[in-house]
């Protein structure tokens, strides 16, 4: 077998031999659609998986589901590691929060046991990532007064957030997860994770990674989502290293992340590709919702992200049925134009081409064998890349290696290919059939 001269350029492979020029590239999303959308959901809400899930399995499409894992049943549980509770509330009387202490003292008071002392630590935590951190320390005062005169009684107890309802099972949760759904972390107990203080925060991290692993297995702890959608620098470095991806930031350079925040739009970025993240709430209209998806189908290098919270009349911001009947109704009649997958396989599949090398070898004009490399481990980057790889003049029928099974040539602005999917390691052997 000869090969020919290779030109790399971006995200192709332009090869020649014997005057024979093959032209190969990979598409910007697989079946060369316009863009992708992931359906995500926080908190394990019980109507998420009651109401919105049965409406998406009926339609064929996959969801994230973010759960909060130290709510079910086998889990490890939500706790403070540290020192005596006791202690920690006498030295408050006569010690002010301040950057010694206030660490250590906004991990407490959330697991101090009642539903007021979360939200204390919740609007502590809110105060401290806006920059308000005296402002934080003075309410985090606040807090531990109550504690002190029993206003707020330390029960111990493990209040979760927003989420009082939730009886999935992990049995439940797996048999989402063989049907085609994402089943990922939201922290053990959905805490601020950036005024939690080291040991506090890790376990919230580790131990809902390790029920994950232990309950549904390796495809459930790719992806995170931290809390509030935090993006505290403090919290990134520390969940990156523990999770291969997150939905707070991801750290590719050729990803512009546009948060639910922001009024960025798409059209406004020059990188490759674009996750626009945007929150189906309450207060948004049908129409608005159907125009992000719009937007997606006008670019070619958009990935929608949805965060939904409350369903029906459970939750945050919740939709209503019917609006999610039509919503995803919607998305699936545009199926030929969006690839809809989960937020772990659209990470899969951006990183694996985006880091991914074409080979190409030319035999006697009569042979193309195309292969895939990459770096990445083929095991965990296993979603399939798309190709399209453009023929010579004279290849006017194409068959499958030896197989006889004939493949169709199709033809763009740029001549003559065959399209087809080939994951990382791979190989594939197309042959000229005259």
């Amino acid at each position: 077998m000869r090969y020919g001269i290779f030109f790399l350029f971006a995200f192709g492979l332009f090869a020649c031999q014997n005057n024979v020029t093959v032209t190969t590239e990979i598409t910007k999303w697989p079946d060369d659609k316009s863009g992708a959308i992931s359906v995500t959901y926080d908190d394990g809400i019980i109507n998420q998986f009651t109401i919105a899930k049965p409406i998406m399995d009926s339609l064929g499409l996959p969801g994230t589901f973010y759960i909060i894992t130290g709510k079910v049943d086998g889990s490890g549980k939500g706790k403070f590691i540290g020192r005596d509770p006791k202690e920690i509330i006498t030295e408050t009387a006569n010690t002010p929060t301040d950057s010694t202490n206030f660490f250590e003292r906004a991990s407490l008071i959330a697991f101090t046991g009642t539903s007021e002392a979360e939200d204390y630590h919740a609007r502590v935590g809110s105060l401290f990532e806006q920059g308000k951190v005296k402002e934080a320390y003075l309410l985090l005062d606040e807090g531990y007064q109550k504690l002190r005169e029993g206003k707020m009684k330390n029960t111990n107890d493990v209040v979760f957030h927003n989420n009082v309802e939730d009886t999935t099972t992990w049995d439940q949760y797996k048999s989402y997860a063989a049907q085609g759904h994402e089943i990922a972390s939201h922290t053990v107990t959905h805490p601020r994770l950036a005024v939690l203080d080291e040991i506090n925060m890790l376990y919230e991290l580790e131990q809902s990674k390790a029920d994950l692993l232990k309950f549904i297995g390796e495809e459930s702890i790719f992806s995170a989502e931290g809390p509030y959608g935090t993006e505290n620098e403090r919290v990134m470095e520390y969940a990156h290293k523990i999770y291969p991806s997150l939905r707070n930031r991801m750290p590719e350079d050729w990803l512009e992340e546009i948060n639910r925040g922001s009024k960025m739009t798409p059209g406004e970025s020059n990188k490759e590709y674009v996750q626009w993240q945007r929150g189906p709430v309450s207060r948004i209209g049908i129409g608005e919702m159907k125009s992000w998806v719009d937007t997606v189908m006008k670019h070619d290098d958009t990935w929608l992200v949805l965060v939904f919270h409350g369903v029906e009349n459970l939750g945050w911001e919740p939709k209503t049925r019917n609006e999610l009947v039509e919503y995803f109704s919607y998305m699936k009649a545009n199926e030929n134009q969006l690839w809809i997958a989960t937020f772990r396989d659209v990470t899969k599949f951006l990183r694996a081409r985006m880091n991914s090398e074409i080979s190409t070898s030319i035999e006697s004009d009569k042979k193309i064998q195309i292969s895939l490399k990459s770096e990445l481990d083929p095991a965990i980057y296993s979603i399939p890349l798309t190709l399209k790889t453009y023929l010579p003049s004279n290849w006017k029928n194409v068959e499958l290696g030896n197989s006889g099974e004939k493949i169709e040539i199709k033809e763009d602005e740029k001549g003559k290919y065959i399209s087809y999917n080939l994951q990382l390691g791979n190989s594939i052997e197309f042959n000229r059939v005259d």
